[in-house]
């Protein structure tokens, strides 16, 4: 493909996700596979490009005073510090290029908005979420929004059920990769994201299921549920199972995990990541009415939400999202909440984690359901981490959630609360450190 013929196709692909809820990442998969005369330099450009439109899409609309797939890659290009004369001749029309230059485009390009952007282009997020970010992170907001706006590293968990995090860590790095221990979660490890995902996908430790791809919040988060070999678990909204898996390995594949979902293609991977995993505890169970009948001794409710907490890896997200998805989400989250806690044992837990770093689906949901259900209380999450882990650095949030960052942490936004029915059963430094 020319230079000119990856523009075209980058501003197709965007037209293309404008109508449709597909990730980016699998549509331009799916775009490619029927587009075979394409080559790997030709996929990673125009799938650069597509990412990088939506990590800057406010700040290039704001450029162009335009937010059409086609003036947003244009101004991607003035971004790079091309000039009006080398654009006009990539927008050549002939062949496979984009159209000619519109005079409306000239002129943009000549002069664009003049004048200074608002905070939210700035930060490039959607404005009808001003007030609800100001009170997730206050006067560190655009701070915040631009620690979002970088790529993400790519995170494993080492499966302790087939090999140790050192063991892995050794093994990768003799095969060249930069590794490293993860700042938090004891069984992670951090490679920065120009490794490739691709390659480390492939690599025999993976396929003979030694270690996942995790974030490392999301590690923490399964930590927090504290599961202990023999308990029974339940995972209500397990999609393809990561947190499931690694509450398997936490519980030495002793016990039973129960999890559940509404997609059946979801719970079909997780059960073949599970075989690969080793991990024979966990069950499956597809959602079409009420959850299993308890009692369980944690409940873990990883419940869908806005996404926010993974702009870096899905930037794409934060412009799918309206006001009424947000009411929709909030209202499941609180159907979900209320169903888990019915199947909680007393002395039993019951964990809420998002990947979101909106309080109206963390902290807000949390007080609510605690003002529906009198014999739940919070257990502050720096005296569950202190216990589990008596030597890892102090987590961060306000001592009784945890609260994560791409700025704060590293790791995706993430929350995460722990609940106890009755009487708290954790004992500072009864953890295995």
């Amino acid at each position: 493909m020319t230079p000119a013929a990856r523009l075209q196709a980058a501003i197709e692909v965007l037209e293309a996700l404008e109508r449709t809820a597909q990730p980016a990442d699998r549509f331009l998969r799916d775009y490619f596979r029927a587009r075979r005369y394409a080559g790997s330099k030709d996929r990673a450009a125009v799938g650069e490009r597509v990412f990088s439109v939506f990590r800057h899409r406010a700040s290039l609309a704001w450029r162009m005073e335009s937010e059409s797939p086609r003036a947003l890659v244009i101004a991607s290009l003035l971004a790079e510090g091309l000039d009006a004369d080398v654009i006009a001749d990539l927008f050549h029309g002939e062949g496979h290029a984009p159209k000619p230059l519109t005079q409306e485009e000239r002129t943009s390009i000549a002069h664009g908005s003049g004048s200074e952007p608002p905070v939210a282009v700035r930060g490039e997020y959607p404005a009808f979420l001003q007030d609800e970010l100001v009170r997730a992170f206050g006067p560190a907001l655009l701070d915040e929004m631009i620690a979002m706006q970088a790529r993400a590293p790519i995170d494993l968990r080492a499966n302790t059920l087939k090999a140790s995090a050192g063991a892995i860590l050794a093994a990768l790095r003799a095969d060249g990769f930069d590794a490293h221990p993860a700042r938090f979660a004891p069984d992670g490890i951090r490679i920065p994201s120009g490794e490739g995902l691709s390659v480390l996908s492939r690599h025999t430790l993976f396929q003979s299921g030694a270690f996942e791809f995790q974030d490392e919040a999301a590690q923490i988060a399964s930590l927090l549920g504290g599961a202990r070999p023999g308990e029974r678990v339940l995972d209500l909204a397990a999609g393809a199972g990561g947190k499931a898996l690694a509450l398997a390995a936490r519980m030495q594949n002793e016990g039973e995990i129960v999890a559940c979902d509404i997609r059946g293609a979801a719970l079909r991977e997780l059960e073949s990541r599970a075989a690969r995993a080793g991990a024979t505890i966990i069950h499956t169970a597809l959602l079409n009415g009420a959850p299993p009948d308890g009692p369980f001794d944690l409940a873990f409710v990883d419940a869908p939400c806005s996404g926010s907490g993974v702009w870096r890896r899905q930037p794409e997200l934060r412009w799918r999202l309206a006001t009424d998805r947000l009411t929709e989400l909030t209202a499941l989250q609180d159907r979900l909440l209320d169903q888990a806690a019915d199947r909680v044992a007393a002395g039993g837990r019951l964990l809420y984690a998002t990947c979101s770093v909106l309080p109206l689906e963390n902290k807000d949901r949390i007080d609510a359901f605690l003002a529906r259900h009198r014999d739940f209380r919070l257990e502050p999450v720096h005296l569950l981490w202190r216990a589990l882990f008596p030597r890892a650095p102090v987590l961060p949030g306000d001592g009784d959630v945890f609260m994560a960052s791409p700025l704060t942490t590293g790791t995706d936004g993430f929350f995460t609360a722990s609940l106890t029915r009755g009487q708290s059963r954790v004992t500072v430094g009864d953890g295995p450190g």
